[in-house]
């Protein structure tokens, strides 16, 4: 099978926490039965969920999938007809609230997106590794045979 597979990295704190909770949850669970080790076992499988994204050229299908430990949650549908590639540099957030109080942490991020019917885009693989989104980029190039728009300044220019 010829399959692209992207799929975006957990950090080790995130991933430490979610199997620490995940295992507070199953001995809690073993031990008093109670909805308390439930919802820490949700708590601790949430966090070590990732996105990631999937192109089976064979069969001409491509999906967007959850993971949680290596197994994929997607629906596969067919390739539309990609014109371009863009690497886009924008700002993604992630909020966190405690009962009194709310933050949102904003950070820069670099996205990969192949574009389709002039507008429409996919969203294939997130980064905040420039060089990483470009050597994810031309492995799109190489394999779809389309070009690829750096997007990452003000002045966008083809690559």
């Amino acid at each position: 099978m010829n399959i692209i597979s992207y799929q975006k990295e957990i950090p080790f704190v995130k991933r430490f926490f979610g199997i620490a909770f995940a295992l507070l949850g199953v001995v809690m669970l073993i031990g008093t039965g109670s909805l308390m080790a439930l919802i820490f076992l949700v708590i601790g499988l949430g966090l070590n969920v990732a996105e990631g994204s999937d192109i089976n050229l064979t069969s001409k299908e491509f999906r967007t999938f959850y993971s949680l430990f290596s197994v994929k949650i997607g629906k596969w549908k067919p390739i539309p007809e990609f014109e371009y590639i863009s690497v886009f540099k924008t700002k993604e957030g992630q909020t966190i609230r405690v009962v009194t109080a709310e933050t949102t942490q904003k950070y820069d991020i670099i996205l990969v997106n192949l574009f389709y019917d002039r507008n429409k885009h996919i969203t294939f693989f997130k980064t905040t590794d420039k060089g990483k989104a470009f050597d994810v980029a031309e492995h799109f190039k190489l394999a779809l045979g389309i070009d690829i728009l750096d997007a990452t300044e003000a002045e966008k220019k083809w690559v």
